[in-house]
């Protein structure tokens, strides 16, 4: 496993034999189908949402009053990607990365439009999204990490297709979203600080981005 302080990398498998409903914290990186540019421009080391980029955000935050025991840490979306931290929290149920229940460290997004910004996300429970029951006590199933990542994902294409059908945006090819996801453990605070530095310098970083299509125009 490469050492924390490397945010770029990512893992497209999933680790073997872990169990990814477990406590932590999660860099994940979620790629539209074929890179295509739907969310917004960089504009001067600057993410500018449009009306698609807007409603993806809005689905990515409001991911924790979906999801059990979710919460959001910093996190940002570019004109085909976005990077987000995710924090599954149970203090019974610990994994291998850092412990959630850390205050210092929950609940930190960029705000809107200022990468360099900062914005609160309440904590939240969430609601249960499935269970298994022992007589008539209804027992909640912890969602894993591609449970939630999986979520996101298909809302996020019924509402796009919706806007599609509307004559509101431009089609997709097949999917909006790429098959796959991206994903990281992240196991020390000096790990936490090189994705939220990584995250935060996305934007600044777009010419380069490994992401950023050949085909798509140079920002200035």
């Amino acid at each position: 496993m490469p050492n924390d302080s490397d945010a770029r990398h990512r893992r497209s498998i999933r680790l073997s034999g872990y169990d990814y409903s477990l406590a932590g914290w999660y860099f994940v990186t979620i790629v539209t189908q074929g890179r295509a540019c739907l969310f917004g421009s960089v504009v001067s080391g600057e993410m500018m949402l449009n009306d698609i980029g807007h409603l993806i955000e809005l689905y990515w935050n409001n991911i924790p009053a979906h999801s059990p025991n979710v919460r959001l840490d910093a996190f940002v979306i570019m004109p085909n990607h976005i990077h987000g931290i995710i924090i599954i929290t149970n203090p019974n149920n610990v994994g291998a990365g850092l412990v959630p229940a850390q205050p210092n460290l929950a609940g930190l997004v960029p705000a809107r439009g200022d990468p360099g910004a900062t914005t609160r996300v309440a904590p939240t429970g969430g609601v249960p999204t499935g269970g298994a029951s022992t007589g008539n006590v209804p027992k909640s199933v912890a969602p894993t990490l591609g449970d939630i990542v999986g979520a996101f994902k298909s809302v996020t294409t019924v509402e796009y297709i919706r806007g599609v059908q509307q004559g509101l945006w431009m089609s997709f090819h097949k999917r909006l979203w790429q098959r796959n996801y991206y994903e990281r453990i992240i196991r020390s605070e000096r790990g936490l600080t090189a994705v939220r530095q990584y995250i935060h310098d996305n934007p600044t970083n777009w010419e380069s981005d490994a992401e950023r299509p050949a085909s798509h125009p140079m920002t200035t």
